[in-house]
């Protein structure tokens, strides 16, 4: 069974409401929904604070500031970012964004090479935020792990325990009472400091 996928929320930073339009009539709801609109670098700032998006989509230059420095100041969020600028100037704003991850388009692009990279970085955020889920369960279990230590070296240091009888005791209690180990440790740092 298929799953069911999550429509990617856009943001597109531009001054022309003509490009914002066009942008939007590409990108087929279903998949990317919905899909905002800020006029320059301050008001996407101001936005991005209320409405957290999957991609970012930057229609070089800003009124307020250069489009190349603002998508690289979001390049370690886990946005997918995307970065349009006029031809001559493409090579060098890819050079300085490349390594952030953000992906450089010149202008002008046709709809199917935009529709394709928007793509891209939709399966990009995906695979980011796949990640940053594993990566923050890894650090709880590595929190678990250290807390559980360190209620085990209370008991051994208080208790006179073995670090295997410690180790047991904390699982007896965590089944006793029907609650985690690291809720039991805790109780027993709590006890104990």
């Amino acid at each position: 069974m298929a799953k069911l996928k999550t429509p990617r929320k856009v943001m597109i930073v531009s001054e022309s409401d003509s490009f914002y339009q066009m942008i939007k009539s590409i990108m087929p709801p279903a998949d990317f929904s919905p899909v905002f609109h800020a006029t320059s670098g301050s008001d996407a700032r101001r936005k991005l604070l209320e409405l957290p998006v999957d991609i970012l989509i930057v229609d070089s230059p800003l009124s307020d500031e250069h489009g190349v420095m603002f998508a690289d100041s979001f390049a370690d969020t886990n946005m997918g970012i995307m970065l349009l600028v006029q031809n001559d100037m493409y090579e060098q704003a890819s050079s300085q964004v490349e390594e952030e991850g953000v992906v450089t388009l010149p202008k002008p692009v046709s709809p199917e090479i935009f529709y394709t990279a928007c793509r891209m970085l939709s399966a990009m955020t995906f695979r980011i935020q796949k990640m940053e889920i594993e990566k923050k369960s890894l650090q709880d279990k590595m929190q678990d792990i250290r807390i559980v230590n360190k209620a085990k070296w209370l008991l051994i240091e208080n208790e006179k325990m073995s670090e295997a009888d410690a180790h047991k005791h904390i699982e007896k209690l965590s089944m006793d009472r029907r609650r985690s180990r690291r809720e039991i440790a805790e109780e027993i740092i709590e006890e104990y400091e």
